[in-house]
Parts: C-alpha cells; sequence; structure tokens
C-alpha cells in the first residue's frame, strides 16, 4: 500500500513538471535558497490545492434564501461552548450580538468572507503553523480589514492585519512613497505571526494577546492596573475601551461563523482569484505599464498581486523586490527582463512625465494594452454617473475588454479619468460622437428611455433617517455604519431584492428616528 501511495505522488510530481515546465528556470531567482525540491513540494500543494477547489460546493442565488439562521440563542450557547479551541472563547450577550450580525443577518455577507477564505487561509495556515500559534487566528483579517489588503481605517491601520504605521515599522515591514509591505499578504502575515505570538508571551493568554493586538500592549497593561491586577479578557472588559469590547465578541463569532457554516447552510461565494502564481525577483526599476506593454500582462492584474506597490512602480534601485505573477509569464519576463526594464524607462521614471491626480496615486502612461486588429481607438472622458458596465454598453464592447484596455481593477473609475475604448473601424463614426452626448442621449443609443426606465424616487419620510449612497458602497458596508442594522434590514426596508442595483445619489431609509 505505502509502495501505492508513493508511486502515486511521484507519478503526480512528473505529471505537474510536465504541465508547469517552464518553472524549472524560476528557482535561481527565488529568495531564502529554494531548492528542487522545494519546488516540487511547491507544485505538488498547489495540486492538491486546485483539486481541493474543484470540489467545493459553491452558492446558487438561489441558496441564499435557504439558510438556516432562525435558531434560538440557547443553541447558539451550546455551541460556541462546544468549540475545540486553545483560544479562551465564551458565550455572552456581546458575543450573541455579533452572532445576529455574522450568523442571523448574514445572508450577504456570510458567503462572501467564505468564498475569500479559499484565497487567504492557504497562506494564513502555512505561516501561523510556522510559528506554532493557534489556527483560529487566521480569522483575525476576517474582523481587522474583511481580507480586503488594501483595507485602510481612518487611523491609518492598514491591510489585511490592519498594521499602523508604527507597529508595522516596528515590525520590520517597510513602508515608504513607494512600498508599503503592510498590504503585502504573505509579508503581513508573517509580521502578525511574530507580533501576535510575542503578545501571547507578555501576557500567556491569547484573548489578551488579541485585544492587545487591536487596542496596544499600553492600553491592556493600563486596564489591568485599574482592574486591580485582573487579568482575564472578561473580568477586564469593563475597563477597555469600547472597540475591544467589541472585537474579541466579534472574533469569536467569526469563529463560530466558520466552525459552524454547514449547520447553517451557508456556502461560499465562488470569488474568482488567481492561483497560477509564482514569484520573481525585480533587480532594477520597474514599472507595471512595462510589464503590460512587453508582456501583455494587464496593469490590473499586476496591481492586483502586488497591492504593496503604490505608485504601480517596484523601486529596486539598491535592492531587489519580489514581484508575483501567473506562471505563465515567468519564462518571458526571464528571457525579456533587460528589455522589459529599458522599455521607454526615461518616460516611467523622470517626475516630469507624472501626472498625479489629486486623491489617487495614478501616472498617465503612453503605452497599454493591444489594441485589437481591425479596431480604432476612440478616448473617453469619465463624467459624473458613468459606470464601467454603463460606458462598456454605448460602445458595444465587453466590461471585461474596457478594463483590461485601461488597467482598470473592478469597477474604480474616477470623474475626468480618460479611457481607452476601441471599435470596429467600420463603426467609427456611430461611436465617436458618444463622448459628447449626454446621459439621457447614451442611454438612448442602447435602447433605454431615460424617462421610462428612470428610477422612481420615493419621497423623503421625515420619520426615518436616510444615508445617502456614495461609490463603491454596499449593502453590508452601509450596515456597518449603523449599530444594530444588517444589510437584510436595508434592503428590505427599501424593497430592494438586488444589491447590485444600488446607485450613486440614491437615498436609503435607514431606520425609524428616535
Amino acid at each position: 500500500m505505502k509502495k501505492t501511495i508513493f508511486i502515486f505522488i511521484l507519478f503526480q510530481i512528473f505529471a505537474l513538471n510536465s504541465i508547469f515546465a517552464d518553472n524549472d528556470s524560476i528557482i535561481i531567482r527565488k529568495n531564502d535558497g529554494y531548492t528542487i525540491a522545494d519546488n516540487l513540494d511547491s507544485l505538488l500543494m498547489d495540486w492538491f490545492y486546485y483539486t481541493g477547489r474543484d470540489t467545493i460546493t459553491f452558492l446558487k442565488p438561489e441558496d441564499r434564501f435557504k439558510f438556516n439562521t432562525d435558531i434560538s440563542d440557547s443553541i447558539f450557547e451550546i455551541r460556541v461552548n462546544n468549540m475545540v479551541t486553545p483560544i479562551d472563547v465564551a458565550y455572552n450577550k456581546n458575543v450573541q450580538k455579533y452572532l445576529d450580525r455574522y450568523v442571523k443577518n448574514g445572508r450577504w455577507i456570510a458567503p462572501k468572507f467564505l468564498g475569500l477564505s479559499h484565497q487567504y487561509f492557504p497562506l494564513f495556515e502555512e505561516k501561523l503553523d510556522a510559528y506554532n500559534i493557534p489556527l483560529e487566528l487566521k480569522y483575525l483579517p476576517i474582523i481587522e480589514s474583511a481580507l480586503n489588503p488594501l483595507a485602510k481605517s481612518p487611523a491609518g491601520a492598514t491591510g489585511l492585519w490592519q498594521f499602523m504605521y508604527k507597529t508595522g515599522k516596528g515590525m520590520g515591514l517597510e513602508i515608504n512613497s513607494y512600498v508599503d509591505e503592510r498590504c503585502d499578504p504573505v509579508k503581513s502575515t508573517d509580521a502578525a505571526c511574530r507580533y501576535l505570538k510575542s503578545l501571547y508571551g507578555t501576557y500567556n493568554s491569547w484573548t489578551l494577546a488579541l485585544a492587545a493586538y487591536n487596542a496596544g500592549p499600553g492600553t491592556i497593561n493600563n486596564a489591568i492596573r485599574r482592574s486591580g491586577g485582573k487579568t482575564n479578557y472578561w473580568e477586564l472588559y469593563p475597563y477597555l475601551p469600547n472597540e475591544t469590547r467589541n472585537y474579541v465578541p466579534g472574533f469569536i463569532a467569526i469563529v463560530y461563523l466558520f466552525t459552524y457554516a454547514e449547520e447553517h447552510g451557508f456556502k461560499p461565494e465562488n470569488i474568482p482569484f488567481y492561483e497560477d502564481v509564482d514569484t520573481v525577483m525585480v533587480r532594477e526599476e520597474l514599472h507595471f505599464a512595462q510589464l503590460d506593454s512587453v508582456l501583455g500582462i494587464d496593469i490590473g492584474q499586476t496591481r492586483e498581486l502586488n497591492p504593496q506597490y503604490k505608485l504601480d512602480i517596484v523601486p529596486a534601485k539598491v535592492k531587489e523586490y519580489p514581484l508575483r505573477m501567473r506562471r505563465q509569464y515567468i519564462s518571458r519576463f526571464m528571457e525579456l527582463e533587460d528589455s522589459i526594464y529599458n522599455f521607454k524607462d526615461t518616460l516611467f521614471f523622470q517626475p516630469k512625465n507624472y501626472n498625479y491626480q489629486p486623491d489617487e496615486k495614478y501616472i498617465d502612461y503612453a503605452p497599454v494594452a493591444t489594441q485589437p486588429e481591425g479596431t480604432v481607438e476612440l478616448i473617453y472622458t469619465v463624467k459624473s454617473g458613468d459606470a464601467v458596465g454603463l460606458i462598456a454598453s454605448w460602445y458595444g464592447v465587453e466590461t471585461a475588454n474596457l478594463r483590461a484596455w485601461n488597467g482598470i481593477s473592478g469597477n474604480m473609475i474616477r470623474v475626468g479619468q480618460n479611457l481607452k475604448v476601441y471599435v470596429p473601424a467600420a463603426l467609427e463614426s456611430k461611436y465617436k460622437i458618444v463622448n459628447s452626448q449626454s446621459f439621457d442621449e447614451k442611454q438612448r443609443s442602447v435602447g433605454i428611455n431615460p424617462t421610462t426606465n428612470k428610477p422612481k424616487e420615493e419621497p423623503i419620510d421625515p420619520n426615518y433617517e436616510y444615508y445617502t449612497v456614495k461609490s463603491g458602497d454596499s449593502p453590508y458596508g452601509i450596515s456597518l455604519k449603523y449599530d444594530g442594522i444588517s444589510a437584510d434590514d436595508i434592503l428590505k426596508l427599501n424593497g430592494i431584492t438586488d444589491p447590485s442595483s444600488l446607485r450613486i445619489g440614491q437615498k436609503l431609509k435607514i431606520r425609524k428616528k428616535q
């Protein structure tokens, strides 16, 4: 039997070497002295990882209304107390408040958390295991950042693990005008593990370590002094800042959500992400646009895989920097590395050519994605109220193509931004006028009558609090601004069945005035 298993593993290794034949040349570019054996182990791990993801039962739209969340608080209490973890979890009314938020009212957010976990949890678990600390700490970034590596709090905490500037620097993370390793999933996770282990060494309690991670050791030490020397989190609770009082209960609720997701019928949303990724070391200054121009790697893709580079520049002047990219580009990068660095380098690295926008570190440059054959290039200037999907429909192009041509990640565009659009040469005259048309004229051009299709605005009810929708808002994000309000509450109160139908400027009822 052992011989059979060994032969099977060898077969998979050789199969993977065939699939990823170009990867052998990667080894000499990696950090930490990677060996052939390391690379094969990595490939084998990837094979199991892909296979595992292929077996996941993802959420279907109709399943969203079949969740089992109507259970008594006493069941929650029994289940919390039965969770097996070295972290001192407990059930009380404060924990139940967050169970209500994440589980009872978790129709929209729970599947997203479960879906995103497949992207980040393998990394978190690997690092936590290496430092021999509880694997349940992988849930901490959900509380901290909702698993968004670019998350930034009003106080300046940044990244998946929400390090403040001083703490991040103290943990050895590089933070400057070009690089913020708080946004690097790998390096920030390693720093978070080291910091959490240090905090546990100070307090010998994972709940106090979590509290100190949130509020800082000084705040916890002051609470211990004011309490007369108590060292139990729940006994210290009255002496803690309000945010820290909510922190551990929220963490416990997330641990519960993942532990009992199946019992509630929660399934992960199928959130796509790049799985076939490896790392190269960059030895000279590199602009993401050079990769776009020479290798055809979409700028948005490079940003997504390397969120630590703030200005789309890898500032490798005096040392090498890591850059993640899809494996299909690795061998070409190595073949053309010098050509990539040299491609219009005087354009990309002369400050006089940079065009910084007031509220975004964005650099305009000449070369982007390849123009499709038989098309002409038109320029569209973004106006207030525009959206990526709308602009694509006005020009008769795919939304994904519009994003690729302009290095757009997601739906983030700004008023005044110039977008390239490639349309068939024979239709140039038809689409050339789009940029100068009014919004209503553009809608009529695609068969939408702005008068009959305009959403009916409900009159403002003076008995209710209202919220005006802004760019990037979601029902869940809005609900977080109000205690005791869930995304479902907002949707029901406003008669909304499709959360994606929110529009900028829309006024939403939140709750009755007191």
